[in-house]
């Protein structure tokens, strides 16, 4: 009978064959029990290590840990300022064991479903979750209106990576020869570590071990508006990670969509206070570029290289020129040469419109915002 990768590492005694990362911040309360439970787990068979990543937190921590007097765990203490994402990122990097398992000290993921999560891994799996919506978990533990929309708004946005009932997990595990091909980790917040990991270790079968996740026994919970806003901010981040230009020439033709509203609004005001065509048209044309020049530099194009506001507007606008002439271009030649475009305009537009804004689009990228 052929072992499994954990089996065979078990064996090896080269090294552990887990690395149990716990990032904490003021948990000296919790860690005490957490590696207790963890003991138990190693005590049935599963060589482990754990490190404790303390983020600064100078609530006696350490000493805690060290009065335990476990050979198994290292505490390192971090001497930045608190940063969740950072401090599993840095356990990577720490772990010896071949395979990586990622949870909280605050006792909300049970050790327990370690031998489970290994076995998904085993199984085929290159990454797992431990997934804190059972199906048959009870109403109460959405905890909330705001925990349940926060849920369903978090599997939307990950879709496009990921296919998971809880990508927001904290508590995952994966094969560590992954992060010698992985991209470089810069996560977000810190509910996006796990989801930086599936998404630029190129995972591609994630498979899920469900709980009962348990109540925060000590310490205070990371949810918060903030960590929502950087949420979101890291899922953009991922996104043009993983699909490139198409990300951002969606954001750019949003914003683009959206100038043509400025235009509309500014241009109906002057329109209804008197003002001529003539200087209520430009205005509206003015304002508009101006509006999406912002919009694309502090959304669409962020990633860009910094440079003075007023030489990146002027090249933007005189992108924007030149668009509007292949726009007209386009109109024109497509209605002179095909009958159906000359006898039905609106085509022709259509096909005007998407060629100024790829134009618009390839030279704001390549020329106004340079990576």
């Amino acid at each position: 009978m052929t072992s499994s990768p954990t089996e065979q590492s078990l064996k090896s005694g080269a090294a552990p064959a887990l690395s149990v990362i716990v990032p904490a911040y003021h948990e000296a309360e919790s860690l005490p029990e957490l590696l207790d439970r963890l003991g138990r787990v190693r005590a049935n068979g599963i060589d482990l290590e754990v490190l404790i990543m303390d983020d600064n937190s100078r609530d006696g921590s350490e000493e805690t840990v060290a009065a335990l007097g476990l050979s198994w765990v290292r505490f390192v203490e971090g001497t930045e300022s608190r940063n969740f994402s950072q401090a599993v990122i840095d356990g990577f990097q720490l772990a010896a064991g071949n395979t990586i398992i990622a949870m909280h000290a605050d006792l909300s993921h049970p050790p327990e479903k370690v031998p489970e999560m290994l076995a998904a891994l085993d199984g085929g799996a290159d990454f797992v979750i431990a997934s804190r919506h059972a199906p048959d978990a009870p109403a109460a533990e959405e905890r909330g209106v705001m925990r349940w929309v926060n849920r369903r708004v978090a599997m939307v946005l990950t879709y496009p990576f990921i296919h998971a009932t809880d990508p927001t997990s904290g508590f995952f595990a994966f094969r560590r020869a992954l992060l010698d091909t992985a991209a470089p980790f810069n996560a977000l917040g810190c509910s996006s570590v796990g989801l930086e990991v599936f998404v630029k270790g190129r995972c591609s079968r994630a498979a899920e071990v469900f709980i009962h996740a348990g109540l925060r026994c000590h310490g205070g919970s990371g949810l918060s508006l903030r960590e929502q806003l950087l949420y979101l901010r890291h899922s953009r981040r991922l996104a043009m990670f993983k699909f490139g230009h198409w990300v951002h020439f969606s954001q750019f033709a949003v914003v683009g969509f959206l100038g043509t509203l400025v235009n509309l609004a500014v241009l109906t005001v002057l329109d209804e206070t008197g003002v001529s065509l003539k200087v209520s048209a430009a205005a509206a044309i003015c304002v508009a570029m101006v509006f999406n020049f912002f919009m694309n530099r502090h959304f669409t194009f962020s990633d860009a290289q910094p440079g003075r506001v007023w030489k990146q507007l002027a090249a933007f606008v005189a992108a924007c020129s030149v668009g509007t002439a292949v726009n007209y271009a386009v109109v024109l030649t497509t209605a002179w040469e095909w009958p159906l475009f000359n006898e039905h305009p609106q085509f022709a537009a259509v096909l005007g419109i998407l060629a100024g804004l790829m134009f618009n689009y390839s030279a704001s990228r390549h020329l106004v915002f340079k990576k």
